[in-house]
């Protein structure tokens, strides 16, 4: 079996699914290369060695910039914070590796652009953390829409809410940065963008209206001195689609009570399809005339499940998405067919959401250059 050997930057939320999807993806998918936990990167010390420990890296540091030296290492997976991305990224495809780098790609389209196009210079596969769209039963949505079976696409609507800044007590945060990018518009509105594009295509002009609710917060936890807010706490896009259909999203992170509503509604002249993140192995089908929605439940006859479950109903979760995620990316590296969202579909998608942040500064609809 053919071994990849990794390099991680980051040890949070992110890079831990990394390091459980990269050492699963072998074990499950007949024909993975093993992915090998090389070095693992943080800049802080007692963080790296812990991380290292505990999954099983060869080694650990605290600058990124030395795996990008090991030859040993054939993928940087980048897990930090937005505005880092663009210099470790340029830096991994021009030592020669592959890359992988978390949701949203970039501060801005230009950045992502400039990563896209130096990672297609160099011939280097890349993968982007959109790993919802992973779902067996997503996959099964677009063929569903693509097979005709729900007629016409006459809407879409979809929203992506949580709650983890819906306290105006939680300090301020490098995702409050402006220098990061948008605030909810690209942090949430990115994976729901990228739902609605891998479902029905490209879209073609938004009209936004981005609001910031709270307006300070403190400065570091348990502070009394406050920082202004400069991003979108709440975003509310109107869509047209390429396809000539229109439709909605909404971003959220101060939806109280809601931990993971990523989900959609796209209608049809034949029917509709709704699905929630918060019941992930379900897939509502309606046809026209009928007495209400089937339930469609995930199970062996949606593939990749079988691989993970012969019996269905046991459901996937969360790290089994990112599972399938990693293991594609491994055998795209292993000369498989790319399936992507690589950088070139980021780049996409953080057009939307630089026209998307424009749309609702200039108040007026925009086309999605």
């Amino acid at each position: 079996m053919r071994e990849i050997g990794i390099g991680l930057i980051g040890t949070g939320f992110m890079g831990k699914t990394h390091a459980i999807g990269y050492s699963a993806a072998a074990a499950i998918f007949p024909g993975c290369p093993r992915a090998v936990l090389r070095v693992v990167s943080d800049i802080n010390q007692p963080a790296a060695q812990a991380m290292a420990r505990q999954f099983g890296f060869q080694s650990w540091n605290t600058d990124w910039r030395s795996l990008l030296a090991d030859p040993s290492i054939e993928v940087v997976s980048i897990t930090t914070p937005n505005v880092m991305h663009h210099e470790m990224a340029l830096a991994a495809i021009a030592a020669g590796k592959h890359v992988h780098c978390e949701k949203p790609l970039a501060p801005n389209a230009a950045q992502a652009r400039e990563m896209m196009e130096a990672a297609e210079r160099a011939g280097c596969v890349t993968q982007v953390g959109f790993n919802y769209i992973k779902n067996p039963l997503l996959k099964l949505a677009r063929e569903m829409i693509a097979a005709g079976e729900l007629g016409e696409i006459t809407n879409f609507r979809g929203i992506h809410a949580e709650d983890y800044m819906a306290d105006p007590q939680t300090p301020y945060s490098w995702r409050l940065d402006p220098a990061g990018g948008g605030g909810a518009v690209a942090d949430l509105g990115s994976h729901i963008i990228g739902m609605a594009r891998f479902l029905l295509g490209p879209l073609s002009a938004v009209n936004a209206e981005l609001e910031t609710v709270i307006k300070t917060r403190p400065e570091a936890p348990g502070a009394n001195a406050r920082r202004d807010v400069l991003v979108d706490d709440i975003a509310r896009l109107g869509l047209r689609f390429a396809a000539g259909f229109g439709g909605s999203i909404e971003a959220n992170w101060m939806a109280s009570g809601r931990k993971m509503q990523l989900g959609f509604e796209v209608s049809g002249s034949k029917g509709s399809l709704v699905f929630t993140q918060e019941r992930l192995n379900e897939l509502l089908h309606y046809r026209a005339g009928a007495a209400g929605f089937v339930r469609i439940e995930s199970g062996p006859a949606h593939p990749p499940y079988g691989l993970f479950c012969v019996a269905p109903g046991h459901q996937l979760g969360f790290n089994d998405l990112k599972t399938i995620e990693m293991a594609e990316f491994l055998m795209a590296i292993d000369g498989g067919p790319r399936q992507g969202p690589d950088f070139r579909e980021a780049w996409e998608i953080q057009k939307i959401i630089d026209t998307a942040i424009a749309s609702s500064r200039e108040k007026r609809w925009m086309e999605i250059d």
